[in-house]
């Protein structure tokens, strides 16, 4: 695969990231063949957004997901993003109908509060053993997506590529990219990572990301 991938009006791009700022339906068939699609698609929970800690579901980053996140992808729509990838990692996957799968990844969250999920959980095309990770919150400071995923838990998923593989995936995609978590823990790996964003202004916080300095945070099993 060229680097930056041909065709595309890239909004941001160095040597392990590129970013589009478009509907991910019409970049994808830009696109080549890559190792791992790893991505976090709007769960399609909507109004069921409830209040948590000291944030406010009606305020904010959180009230922007409500509008957002109204309906869930399908199936059917996450085919591609799947078909274009050796492997696919995909958070949320309880809430989209994929196949059967014995890969399952799970976040587990120390903080257990009331209103909010106690842990999530990622489909997979891998046939592995079911595995958990834990880790904080926001442990790397505040939320500035709704949805916001930790770094360390982005550098796992690409690891558990990497054994699936049998040696490390070189190229992932995130075709949901929110604030681009997938593309600084790739980074952080010196992996590559095409990342799509519809919103422009999460594009531009994913590029202020990106600049700023990251350690490689290690073997994260």
């Amino acid at each position: 695969m060229n680097w930056p991938p041909e065709g595309v009006d890239w909004y941001y791009a160095d040597e392990h990231v590129c970013i589009a700022c478009a509907d991910c339906r019409d970049v994808l068939p830009l696109l080549g063949k890559v190792d791992l699609t790893l991505t976090d698609p709007p769960y399609g929970l909507g109004d069921r957004w409830s209040g948590g800690g000291t944030w406010q579901p009606h305020k904010g980053i959180y009230a922007e997901a409500k509008k957002w996140d109204q309906e869930a992808a399908t199936a059917e729509q996450l085919k591609p993003f799947v078909d274009c990838s050796k492997f696919a990692i995909i958070w949320g996957g309880n809430y989209f109908g994929l196949p059967p799968s014995r890969g399952w990844l799970a976040w587990m969250k120390p903080q257990r509060m009331y209103t909010v999920a106690d842990f999530e959980l990622a489909w997979t095309n891998i046939d592995f053993p079911a595995k958990a990770f834990e880790a904080l919150r926001n442990p790397d400071g505040r939320r500035e997506h709704p949805t916001q995923k930790p770094i360390t838990l982005m550098n796992w998923c690409i690891k558990q590529a990497d054994r699936a593989n049998k040696e490390e995936v070189t190229t992932i995609l995130d075709p949901f990219a929110g604030s681009c978590t997938t593309a600084v823990a790739a980074k952080s790996l010196g992996r590559r990572c095409i990342c799509i964003e519809l919103e422009e202004k999460y594009c531009e916080i994913g590029v202020r990301r990106l600049r700023q300095e990251y350690l490689d945070f290690g073997d994260q099993t």
